[in-house]
This record gives C-alpha cells, structure tokens and sequence, in this order.
C-alpha cells in the first residue's frame, strides 16, 4: 500500500477501538468560494453602463409590466457610482467598469454647457475604460476630444481616425490582467456617424467599417496578445451587434459589450461566435457579468441588469456634490416651467409615440403645414404626472427631447415624394439584413397617418397613407415642417432629399414648444394610430423580438 497520511490514520484508528469519520475534501464539497479557489477558479466582474445620455440625477423609468405601461424613479451617476463601489468591495482586483458612448448629449445640462459638465463627473467615477458613441460628436472633433480627454480613463476605439493625419484618435483595444487572467477589450464606434448626424459634427474625423481591421484585431489579442477572455465594447445597434456576433470574424471573442439602441437585455444573447448584452439607457441600469474563469477559460457565467433604484442604491456623496456643482450654473434656466401635462410623455415605442405626437402636433400647429416631422429619437426620459394628475414640462426637458435646438425649416414635395420617402425610412429601421438597417425609429409626424407592413420587401411596405385625412395624392404638392439639420444641402429635409422651396425660418424648435405650451397650458397627447404597423403585435418596443428577446 502506498502511504499517505490518509492511511495511516485508517491503520492506526481500528486499533484504537475508534470509530473514524473522514470528511470529504473535494471541491464539491466545499463551499462556492472555498471550491472555486480550490479549483483554482477566479471570478472576473465586467459592469456596463451605456446610452446615459447626460442624465445625472434619478428620474422616472418606464417598465411593462403585465403588459401595461409603469413608471418608476431609477437611475443617477451618483447612485451608479454606489454599484460600482459595492461591486468592487465584493470582487476587489477583479472588477473592470466600463461605459459604451453617448455620454455628453441629451440633456439640458450637457447641451449648454457643450458637454463639458459631464467630464468632471465621469473623472470621478470609477470607469476603468470607455467608448465614444455616435453622439459624442454633436460639439465638433475638438470639442469632442477635450471632453474625452477631461475624463482622465482610457478611451479605446479601433476605427475613428483623424483626416488630415490619417492617425487613429483613441488606441484600437485595451488589455487588462487581474487575478493571472488577461483581459481585452476592443471598442468600435458606429461608422455612419457622418450619415446619422450631421454631417458638420463629425469634420475633420473618418469613420471606417468595422470589418476594416477586426479579424486582424482579435488576431493580436488572441495569438500575440495571449489574451484569455475578449471583448468587444461596440456602439452600432442591437440589429448590427447580433448579426456580427454570427460572424467568422468573432471567433475567439467572448462577449459582445453592444451599446446604441437602448435594450434592455436580461439574459445573454447567445449567438454562433459571441454572446451579445446592452444594458438600456439614461444611467437607469447597469449590466453585470461575472464569469468563473479556470485555465483561462469561462466555466461558468451569471449575469444580471441591475435596476439603479436610489432607495436601494443611495447617491455617492463625492459624486453627488461633483454633479451638483456641475448643474448649478444651468438650473435657473432649465428648471423654468413651460406648461403641463396630464398624461405620461414617453419615447420608448418604435412606430409612435405621444412625446414625439406632442412635438410634431406643436410645429404643425406654429407654420400651418400640412404635415411636421422629427427624427425617430430615442432619447428623454420620461414625464410623469403626481398624485396631482399633472407634471410640468420645463425648458431642461425641451434639451432632453431636442438637445440640437435647430430653427425650423419648411418646404414642398410631391405625394411620390412622400411615400418614396417613408419606404426608405422604414428600410432603414425593419430591413431583413441588419447591415441594412440605420438608427432611430420609425419618423414621427403629424397631419398625416400611414399604415405598413414592417417585414415586407424593401420599397413595398407603405399601405396607406393619408394627409389631412384624404388618401395620398402622388401628384399632389404637399408643405412640410421639420428642424434644419445643420450642414445638410438645403434640398434635403428631414433625411428627404431633393424637397421643392426650402426656407429655413427664423426661430427653433424650441421656440415653438415654448410657445405651443404657453397657449396650450396643459397637453394630454396619446398614441393616437397616425402610424400603424399591421404585421407587427402593439406596442411595437423592439427590432429584435424575431430572436426571442423581449423588452421589459
């Protein structure tokens, strides 16, 4: 018999006339803890925030709930913070944060102070590194790297480029090593910036494909690298990052960090390559991810979309005072009260919805045109009435619906026109091929209804479409409404080109709500079926539902 200590004990106590219980040493026996570093098992943590859009303090959240419509207070950078600090005391030296872009546009405070409030803020966080979304461009290349810089993390972005000196303006990836275990993380900006905003943000800055440099990428980090476990911290839609998750290109990367389209994701998209998470919008959630990993490689996962509840999560006081130092300059004005409302305003449905009725109704209402539109934003909290049956609509929540303050624009088009115009922009937001498919929701406007069928071939999905009540007229010349998008050509309108007598007029949008509100007093819109999906279950609150993903 070989010895051991083991048999020994098993020799010697027989003749002791004892009775000898030996226990179980295996890791299974042991505690999750004890077993996992007996098995020599590490947990890695990733925290994500994405999509906050200059929302610093707590605000009401929308939520379906037994398929009805609830609000709740969520969210605050302050309150994140405190996740982030309990996060890190529970998993210390093995904790990465990371934010996914669109950051410094979308609220009062980020737009007048032309995003230069936020940075203070983030600097006193504890980001360990972030990506530049498609807003991030809204103030101009510097502005834009001054902000980024002033956060004092790391920024990674593989495919944003200076134009005069065709250098990279952020490194391509990051590689972190905590606990023997190395980490990647590549970042990816959207590469239609130029063509979702204006195109006047982004001068003097080159956006190129994803597929330009990402094999050779995870190439690097996987085989020179040694990288263990890879990421992709990516902005370009839940559409694009579920389509790239399929491709050969990913193999060897492990999550897919995605940002951009607000979802809401619960539980990991499993796809063929990588699995693929986004964590909402408006600092109202955090993502986390905590992975076993053994040998370098993941032996189990949880996740889990933390709710920033303030009663459950109370502000950080550093970052509180950083925050309200950071507002205080602006409250005079954006705590100004315009009007009321009597009913929610939101802005989370995909083919319409009563914020964006209330807006398009307000410039329709001021120039007497036969149809207004806007933009399929997806920014704003939302607005909630009290127990008194109303809420005040002040001048930050005009910034938080319309953070460019455009003067308005009008001009002609034909029926033809119109109707060639929407079958483009529901291409745009329903394409069968994700690749296909190009930000925002479906455009809002008033004065008009039109019924589709979202998965109908390309240039075949509008089915009706009336203005003023009567049916479309293709001949016919019809007057629009909508904002001037600064450095567009003056034909185009609202993404609509080629448009007959453009005249830019001499006050905003924000004028007209001022005033709409003013004579108003108190709003009450709703979705009132002036768009229609017929081919798709109401309301309509993702792209994505076809792969069993669910919005809640």
């Amino acid at each position: 018999m070989k010895f051991t200590y083991k048999n020994l004990l098993f020799s010697l106590v027989p003749a002791l006339g004892l009775a000898l219980v030996v226990p179980d040493f295996s890791a299974r026996a042991l505690p999750p803890v004890m077993a996992r570093k007996a098995a020599q098992v590490e947990t890695i943590t990733i925290l994500q925030t994405a999509d906050m859009h200059g929302q610093l303090l707590p605000h009401p959240e929308m939520f379906i709930e037994n398929g009805k419509f609830v609000f709740k207070q969520r969210g605050g950078l302050a309150n994140v913070q405190t996740i982030f600090k309990r996060t890190k005391a529970e998993n210390p030296g093995g904790t990465v944060i990371v934010d996914g872009g669109d950051l410094i546009q979308g609220s009062a405070v980020a737009a007048l102070s032309e995003g230069k409030a936020i940075g203070p803020v983030i600097s006193a966080m504890d980001y360990d590194l972030l990506v530049p979304g498609n807003w991030e461009v809204i103030y101009g290349g510097q502005n834009m790297r001054n902000i980024l810089a002033s956060y004092r993390k790391p920024l990674v972005c593989a495919n944003m480029y200076d134009e005069a000196t065709g250098k990279s303006l952020y490194p391509p990836y990051l590689v972190k090593e905590m606990k023997g275990i190395k980490l990647g993380f590549i970042g990816y900006n959207d590469p239609d910036v130029p063509t979702r905003q204006n195109s006047a943000f982004s001068k003097g800055m080159v956006f190129k494909q994803v597929e330009e440099n990402l094999a050779a990428l995870v190439k690097e980090l996987k085989e020179k690298q040694k990288v263990d476990i890879l990421f992709l911290v990516t902005h370009l839609g839940i559409s694009k990052q579920v389509y790239l998750a399929d491709q050969p290109e990913l193999k060897g990367v492990d999550f897919v960090l995605g940002n951009d389209t607000h979802e809401r994701i619960r539980q990991p998209l499993k796809r063929k390559y990588a699995q693929v998470v986004e964590p909402g919008a408006f600092a109202s959630f955090v993502g986390r991810l905590d992975l076993d990993v053994k040998d370098g490689k993941i032996v189990a996962q949880r996740y889990e979309l933390i709710d920033v509840d303030p009663k459950k999560y109370p502000a950080d006081p550093a970052v509180l005072k950083v925050v309200q130092a950071q507002m205080a300059p602006y409250r005079p004005q954006t705590e100004r009260v315009l009007g009321y409302t009597s009913v929610p305003l939101y802005r989370y449905l995909v083919v319409e919805n009563p914020m964006d009725d209330m807006i398009t109704d307000a410039l329709r209402w001021k120039t007497g045109a036969d149809i207004a539109i806007s933009n399929g934003f997806r920014f704003s909290p939302p607005i909630v009435p009290d127990a008194s049956g109303k809420a005040p609509i002040t001048s930050g929540d005009l910034w938080n619906m319309l953070p460019v303050n455009e003067n308005v624009k009008t001009a002609k088009a034909t029926g033809r026109q119109l109707r060639d115009w929407m079958e483009n922009e529901l291409h745009n937001v329903f394409a069968a091929q994700p690749l296909e498919r190009f930000g925002g929701w479906v455009i809002r406007f008033s004065g008009m209804t039109m019924t589709f069928n979202a998965n109908a071939p390309k240039g075949q999905r509008v089915q009706a479409i009336t203005v003023g009540g009567q049916p479309l007229n293709l001949a016919k010349v019809y007057t629009l409404a909508a904002c001037r998008r600064s450095g567009e050509p003056d034909h185009v309108l609202c993404r609509m080109p080629n448009s007959l007598d453009p005249k830019v007029l001499d006050y905003t949008v924000h004028d007209v709500l001022e005033e709409y509100l003013k004579a108003k007093g108190t709003v009450a819109p709703k979705v009132d079926g002036r768009a229609v999906a017929l081919d798709l279950k109401a309301p309509v609150v993702t792209q994505v539902a076809s792969i069993g993903y669910l919005f809640r």
